[in-house]
């Protein structure tokens, strides 16, 4: 005989539980939410149709009362053919009808309206649109139910894009009032002939936040403008400074000058710096110049990091001039992060564009998948679709724990830039005076 220990004891009762909790659900007749019922009959796929019949009689007797029973005002009004969704098949069904002899109309099933709507509003079909089941293959892929129909390539696409299209609304018009803003990282990806830029922000917790998208050829700094301006429209809070990590387009640096002057600083990507520079030189001397680029940015104060890049600025420049003067440009916004004197972590987190990067590589999963971009507007309901699939799996930024020392650093170098701004201009009123 078997000894039942404390442990298996244990079991058997979450057995049992689960047993109840069986019977609870199986009590169709107790449960008056026609949402419930829809979703437990749906769930249900082999004794979904008889279900289904069972629930329409029981309304269509609610409303009509029981057969043969005179003096009633709803009264029975035949039948109709008419279809209903199991999970995410559409299954054909006779439909019994109902009509109001007084006002001559025909009163509506609420729990047929229920059925014709697809399991979970097609979050099933959306996953497995998008992680890669073809719309010619999805029929023979679906669950087995003879009487299924609708199942076509047209009849998934159509779906499939309803549902992107509402992502992408999503996307574009979710506030962002309730979030605390730090950081932002911006960066594009192009997909055929067209680019999408991206914006993702970093809160005081260190959660990723997808802001939104834009479809934009280039660049432009009057549209990317226009996108911050949406941004702001929906809640976005910048007055308490923000850190910028960008890749180096100067649309988007001179966007974010003349839309957050004094409320932001720009962090330009040093990878991207480094593969600016070595670009102009030949093949043998590019894995040098990344070694010793990458060198002078693993100093740790922004004096030794400076000094470093500044020497090599100099041995460029009889090498190649077209390289030193690429170095040289934007050089300072490189060097930010080491202004802001950060901890390693944090230093690790900014200084490059990876963390949007690596949201890009992860949205990439799923578009690449597609063959033929059609319109912007495909283009556009992909990548909201990815963005929106991969948000809550994103882990927190490294030294996401110093978030406040990162905004008392970034006040810090905002105040800094405006004393010199005032003394600049002291300055200059002092020369005019004198002339």
């Amino acid at each position: 005989m078997r000894r039942i220990t404390r442990k298996n004891r244990k079991w058997k009762r979450k057995v049992s539980e689960r047993r109840e909790s069986a019977k609870a659900m199986t009590a169709m007749s107790e449960i008056n939410d026609i949402d419930v019922k829809v979703d437990f009959i749906q769930a249900l796929i082999p004794l979904g149709l008889k279900a289904v019949g069972d629930m329409l009689k029981e309304e269509v007797e609610s409303l009509a009362g029981p057969k043969k029973k005179h003096g009633k005002i709803n009264t029975r009004w035949g039948s109709q053919d008419g279809s209903v969704y199991l999970r995410d098949q559409k299954i054909p069904i006779d439909v019994p009808r109902v009509r109001n002899k007084m006002d001559n109309i025909e009163v509506p099933l609420a729990s047929y309206q229920k059925l014709q709507q697809p399991y979970m509003e097609d979050k099933q079909t959306f996953k497995k649109l998008l992680n890669g089941i073809s719309t010619h293959k999805y029929r023979e892929s679906a669950e087995f139910v003879p009487e299924v129909f609708g199942l076509s390539a047209s009849n998934m696409s159509l779906r499939f894009k309803k549902t992107t299209t509402a992502k992408l609304r999503h996307l574009q018009i979710r506030s962002l009032r309730g979030y605390d803003f730090t950081a932002v990282f911006i960066d594009g990806k192009r997909f055929a002939d067209e680019g999408i830029m991206i914006a993702v922000g970093i809160t005081m917790e260190g959660k990723k936040v997808m802001l939104g998208i834009e479809q934009m050829a280039t660049e432009n700094h009057r549209a990317v403008v226009q996108f911050f301006d949406k941004l702001i429209s929906r809640g976005f809070r910048f007055e308490q400074g923000l850190l910028f990590t960008v890749d180096g387009s100067k649309g988007i640096i001179k966007a974010i000058n003349q839309k957050f002057r004094g409320y932001a600083v720009i962090q330009r990507c040093q990878w991207h710096k480094r593969e600016n520079v070595v670009s102009y030189l030949s093949k043998p001397q590019q894995a040098i110049w990344r070694g010793k680029l990458q060198a002078a940015y693993a100093q740790t104060t922004y004096t030794e990091a400076k000094s470093a890049l500044t020497k090599l600025g100099s041995e460029l420049e009889e090498i190649n001039s077209s390289a030193a003067g690429s170095l040289r440009e934007g050089l300072e916004q490189t060097l930010t992060i080491y202004k802001l004197k950060l901890s390693t972590e944090l230093r690790k987190s900014f200084s490059f564009t990876n963390c949007i990067e690596s949201i890009m590589a992860q949205v990439e999963q799923y578009t690449q998948r597609v063959d033929r971009w059609r319109n912007g507007a495909h283009m556009q309901r992909w990548v909201a679709a990815g963005l929106l699939e991969v948000e809550p799996r994103l882990r927190k930024v490294n030294g996401w724990r110093y978030m406040n020392l990162l905004r008392d650093r970034i006040q810090e170098e905002l105040n800094r830039q405006q004393q010199e701004q005032n003394e600049d201009v002291n300055e200059q009123e002092l020369i005019q005076v004198g002339a």
